[in-house]
């Protein structure tokens, strides 16, 4: 259902508020053909009623004879700002970026973060946007998880459906995204609610096995019928099922690179105002997801690059597997129980 400018304009000042916008500071908008014009001009207003300079900066999209998708996720690493360093040094100097574009997962990103800009993701459609406004309540919940994922050193989790699989941390960062940017040099993105960091490069293993109902990002469906992944030494060495396996298999070969097929970031979603339900509600055009993302109790894991988190790898093919009804243990203790959360703070046995 549409929402109004003005419901829109108030949630955004909600968001620039939390990020600490004040008068003086520099608001750059990157868009690009398929942002959306009301997230867009909204953000602009709200901006400009906090005393901020605003600017637009609009780049002309890349990758559409390469992707096999129109989402934005479905080919990653190479951007409108990939070479284009006038555009780079624009963002650069601005103290917040409203990326309505999508960034993720290139070397310019990490180059305004790395110089001390912020940047705040947003493309879901308005209406996911308006109901998932993040508050300080959603940030207390992140950091309350963050803490315990950080003192862990093995994830370990299994499903009645016949995952049981483990990842060794400490290597990597964890990502904690609860909706805005209130520091120099963060990344975050509204909507979200969830918490992940990338298993230590080549200890993943075990089987995971996805339920029906399970989803596949970018694909954004939903599995007809179970798949079997075997992961060995931190990559997937098999993909076993029925027609979702066989789809799944032919997209990631698509990409002729062995490294689409390595683990990246695992966690687990805590929004309890994302549904699992909606995705089926969308067309597959106006959204990226992530309700399904940060629903709360999932268990979200992903394969491909991992340069996010500081690694090497930057292949192109980056999948998002939300799953339902998993126990997700940290050193024993259970945060996610049969697919409901556990009191992070208490740390649940």
């Amino acid at each position: 259902m549409p929402v109004s400018d003005f419901e829109l304009v108030e949630a955004w000042g909600q968001v620039l508020a939390l990020s600490g916008v004040r008068a003086g500071q520099t608001v750059t908008v990157l868009t690009s053909s398929d942002t959306n014009a009301q997230t867009m001009r909204t953000a602009i207003l709200a901006a400009q009623a906090r005393g901020a300079i605003v600017n637009r900066l609009d780049l002309l999209p890349v990758n559409g004879g390469t992707s096999l998708s129109r989402d934005p996720l479905a080919f990653v690493g190479t951007t409108p700002l990939t070479g284009n360093r006038a555009a780079l040094e624009l963002l650069k100097a601005s103290d917040l970026v409203l990326d309505l574009m999508t960034l993720l997962f290139s070397a310019e990103q990490h180059e305004i973060l790395a110089a001390g800009g912020r940047i705040l993701l947003a493309v879901e459609p308005p209406e996911i946007l308006l109901r998932m406004v993040p508050t300080e309540a959603d940030r207390q919940k992140v950091l309350a998880a963050s803490k315990v994922l950080r003192a862990a050193r093995e994830m370990h989790v299994t499903s009645a459906a016949g995952t049981d699989v483990r990842f060794t941390l400490g290597d990597y960062p964890i990502l904690e995204e609860y909706g805005f940017c209130e520091r120099p040099g963060r990344w975050d993105h509204w909507p979200s609610g969830f918490l992940a960091t990338w298993s230590n490069e080549g200890t993943a293993q075990g089987r995971i096995v996805l339920d029906r109902g399970d989803i596949l990002l970018p694909q954004k469906s939903y599995v007809r019928d179970p798949v079997t992944f075997t992961i060995r030494d931190g990559y997937v060495t098999e993909i076993e099922g029925g027609l979702d396996a066989d789809l799944l298999k032919g997209y990631m070969g698509s990409f002729n690179d062995p490294e689409v097929y390595a683990i990246s970031h695992v966690g687990w979603g805590l929004q309890d105002r994302a549904h699992w339900s909606v995705l089926g509600l969308y067309d597959r055009e106006a959204t990226i997801g992530m309700d399904s993302r940060a629903c709360a109790g999932n268990f979200l894991w992903s394969t491909g690059p991992n340069n996010e988190a500081g690694g090497t790898r930057d292949t192109a093919c980056h999948i998002d597997i939300p799953m339902r009804n998993c126990t997700v243990m940290l050193d024993g203790n259970a945060v996610v129980r049969d697919g409901k959360l556990v009191n992070a703070t208490e740390g649940g046995q």
